[in-house]
């Protein structure tokens, strides 16, 4: 009995020492899942905003990472959650590096357009008063005018209002549609053009 009772004690002790080791591992593969999520969640606001694919890859990466816990891969989940908490930090950069690049795009494509936008009402003033239209510009080209007008003023002025509310992305892309509207408009009023590349 006693041999058989050894062999029990052995086996309980080796079933602990694993356990324990098991726990130690999953202790701090948990620790590193925590500080990943965080890290993530701390800039996932603006991520998504400028960076949604980065943003998803890293949330892959996270997703896996806890998959890899799910299994008892505690090991590989600590080193996925780590590799998640680095790329987190990147993610913060990229979105400084973004902005930066809309900020300029915005600044570049806003420029002068109000301006422009003036010079066109101004000229659609002075045609709209005059008996003839001007040589290569026929009525229905200077109605066209008249009605890309209105949609380039309408523009800007959402590109302006998404401009106060942050939304960089979209007051960028919506300035830059307005300038290139603007500046066609102005070559078929026969306006110098040169002005819309200022800036």
């Amino acid at each position: 009995m006693k041999p058989s009772l050894f062999l029990s004690v052995t086996v309980v002790l080796l079933v602990a020492v694993a356990l324990g080791a098991c726990a130690s591992g999953k202790a701090p593969a948990e620790q590193a899942i925590k500080a990943a999520e965080e890290a993530l969640n701390a800039s996932k606001t603006e991520a998504m905003k400028y960076v949604p694919e980065q943003y998803k890859s890293v949330e892959d990466a996270l997703k896996a990472a806890k998959d890899n816990f799910a299994k008892g891969d505690y090991a590989g989940a600590t080193s996925a959650a780590t590799s998640v908490a680095a790329k987190a930090k990147d993610l913060v950069a990229a979105v400084v590096a973004k902005k930066n690049e809309l900020m300029k795009g915005w600044e570049e494509q806003s420029a002068g357009l109000p301006d422009m936008i003036a010079d066109i009402k101004s000229r659609i003033a002075v045609l709209s008063k005059s008996k003839k239209l001007p040589k290569n510009l026929d009525k229905a080209k200077f109605e066209s005018a008249k009605s890309g007008l209105e949609e380039v003023s309408k523009t800007w002025d959402e590109a302006s209002q998404a401009f106060k509310d942050g939304s960089l992305a979209d007051a960028f892309a919506k300035a830059k549609d307005a300038k290139a509207k603007a500046t066609e408009i102005m070559s078929t009023l026969g306006m110098k053009v040169a002005q819309a590349g200022k800036g």
